[in-house]
Order: C-alpha cells, then structure tokens, then sequence
C-alpha cells in the first residue's frame, strides 16, 4: 500500500460533543492521553500510508499547530481549509490536485481495526469505482444503510430508516476506497455529499459501487458517551491502538514520574500519566485515565472516569462516571457523578 493517500475528514465544531468541543476540534481530544488524531496517523501508518490529506474547518490553527507537517510522526500531512462547509464529498474534491491514484477517505470520528490492506484488494478484485466499509449494527435507525447484491454490489442507500423497516443491518461505516475518475462527478467549490449525492449518481450512472463489510470494532466518536466508551475499551484492551505500547503491570500503567502514596488503592484497569501525585488513602478504581500533571489529594476516591491533564481533586473528593477536561480543582469532599466538567459548564454524561 506504498505510495497511497489518505484524505481525513475532520468535519465541522462537532456539536454532538459538545461541551468537550467548545474550545477545540474533536481531533485533539485526549484519548488514553494521546490526541485523537495521533492514534488515526499511527493507524493509517502500519499500513504503509504516509501522504494524509486533512480537511480543516472548525479551529484549524489548533489542529495545524498541534500536528505540524507530520514529520515527526513519520508521516506527510497536508491541510486543506473549507472558508465555507464543503460537505463530504466537496471537501474531498477540494483536494483534488493531490489525488491522481486510488485513495482512502476516512471519516475523522470513527475508531476502527478494520485491515485497510484487505479492503484495498477487495476493490481491486471487483475492479469497484468506489468501495464503502460497512458496520453490523444492532439498531441501524440512526445511521444510513446500505443495500447490496450477493456479490457486494451497492444497490441503493436508505437514509435513517425506521428500525421496523430497515432492509438491512450493515451501515456506511464511513471509510472508503475511490478512484480519481470520480471526483470528476462532484462539483466544485459547492456543498455535496458522498452519501446523498456522489454515491447515488455513480449508481444511476452504473458504475460499479461496492461495499466491503466489517464485523470487528467499529465506534463513531460523536458523541462524549461514545468518547468515554472509546478510553474505556483502549484502556481494557477491547480494541488496540498502534500508538499504544505501555506495558502494564497487572493491568495499571503507571508514569516513571507520577508518585502514588503508598497507601493509595489503585484496582486495574488504570493509566496515571506523567507528573500525577497520588495521595494518602486515594481510592482509584477502573477503568481509570489520569491525565498529566495531575493532583489526587488525600482520601479522594475515583472511579470509572477520564481525567485531562493538570485536574486536581481535592481531599475526599468523589469522582465518579465522569470525564474531568483540563485545568480544572474539584472542591475538598465534593461529589462529581455521572458529569462532564469543562471550564464553562457541567453537564450530564449519560442522559437517562
């Protein structure tokens, strides 16, 4: 797969998210204390793939400034800018001077083990123009599915169907395999969508369309429960990251230069990052990610939650099915469960 691009799109303020996304894009957001975007490079990259493509619309200084060139992740990078929402497939179309031999789009919120080298010759055989992953889901209401022949040919698209009369399980999965002729059916500079508009077109047209279906992990990170979930399955090992190569200890990770009390309870499984500081009789229970720099004080007790960098949790604090975003003091004795705490607010993490 030498020689090969990938376009990620990085989409819009993503408002799902919110309010882990007010203040940055969600390719940053800390997943087991890595940026997002750094594990999707590391992924693209076992594969042989070193030219990115990056659609930037909502705060691309961050995302720019953060990822550089991509050199030091052994990789190339480059940032196209939508001024104006591009939709999917515009946005791709907008790179289009990069694009001159088969490539990959990928949707920049979904966390996949899918083997893109399997995929990658299951286009070739078909000899396929376009070639869409596609996920098993219990409920496919929420989704777009997809219909296909015996022999993966894409037959026609329905979009969020009622779940009683759904045809089919299998979704758009959000990651796939083009050839450059197709671009030349996407309008420049306007609003267009693979899924509403490119893909259809090539079906009335004839084209051959196909769809690659997947049955492993598969998590759109849109939502901050689906976030939460994405750290908690990292962290219990229900789905690897090649950045990820700590070796734990009886399931905890712990920093050279985090210092742990010795009277602390840590209960596996558990990340504590860089320059973290224990305290006396802190109970930590996991699926536990502590952030850098951060501060336990005595008595605190943690359980189920995700912890930016430098929070501090004050003496008899309870923390509890929650995600904590950075820089934040929780008061001595306070109770914080089932909560999302950002500078600006606090929210529930789970609705009922």
């Amino acid at each position: 797969m030498q020689g090969l691009t990938a376009v990620i799109l990085t989409g819009g303020p993503g408002t799902r998210l919110q309010p882990l996304t007010n203040d940055r894009p969600k390719s940053v957001l800390p997943v087991l204390n890595k940026p997002f975007m750094e594990h999707f490079i590391a992924y693209l990259r076992q594969y042989g793939i070193e030219d990115i493509i990056l659609t930037l619309s909502y705060l691309p200084d961050v995302i720019r400034e953060y990822l550089g060139d991509g050199s030091r992740y052994g990789v190339r990078l480059t940032y196209y800018l939508e001024e104006e929402p591009l939709g999917t497939a515009g946005a791709v179309k907008n790179a289009e001077a990069y694009l001159d031999n088969t490539f990959f789009v990928l949707n920049g919120d979904i966390f996949t083990d899918m083997d893109l080298g399997d995929m990658l010759a299951f286009h070739r055989e078909k000899k396929s123009k376009a070639t869409i992953s596609l996920a098993w889901v219990d409920d496919p209401s929420a989704f777009g599915v997809v219909e296909t022949d015996g022999d993966g040919r894409v037959q026609r698209f329905i979009e969020k169907p009622p779940l009683a009369e759904a045809t089919t399980n299998w979704i758009n999965a959000g990651t796939y395999i083009l050839e450059p002729g197709v671009l030349e059916h996407i309008p420049s500079n306007t609003h267009y969508m693979f899924e509403k508009g490119l893909y259809p077109h090539l079906l009335d047209t004839g084209a051959p369309v196909y769809g690659y279906p997947y049955r492993g992990y598969w998590l759109d990170m849109g939502t901050p429960e689906k976030y939460f979930s994405l750290n908690v399955d990292l962290l219990s090992s229900k789905i690897k990251s090649p950045l990820v190569s700590i070796q734990r200890q009886n399931g905890i990770y712990c920093s050279r230069d985090a210092v742990v009390h010795p009277s602390a309870v840590v209960t596996a499984p558990v990340v504590i990052d860089s320059g973290s500081r224990i305290g006396r009789g802190v109970n930590i229970r996991g699926p536990v990610v502590i952030g850098s720099g951060c501060q336990m004080e005595d008595g605190a007790s943690i359980e189920n939650a995700v912890l930016w960098n430098n929070v501090n949790v004050g003496a008899g604090a309870r923390l509890e099915q929650c995600i904590i975003s950075g820089d934040i003091n929780i008061d001595n004795n306070q109770d914080v469960v089932n909560c999302i705490v950002t500078p600006s607010e606090t929210v529930p993490l789970f609705r009922t």
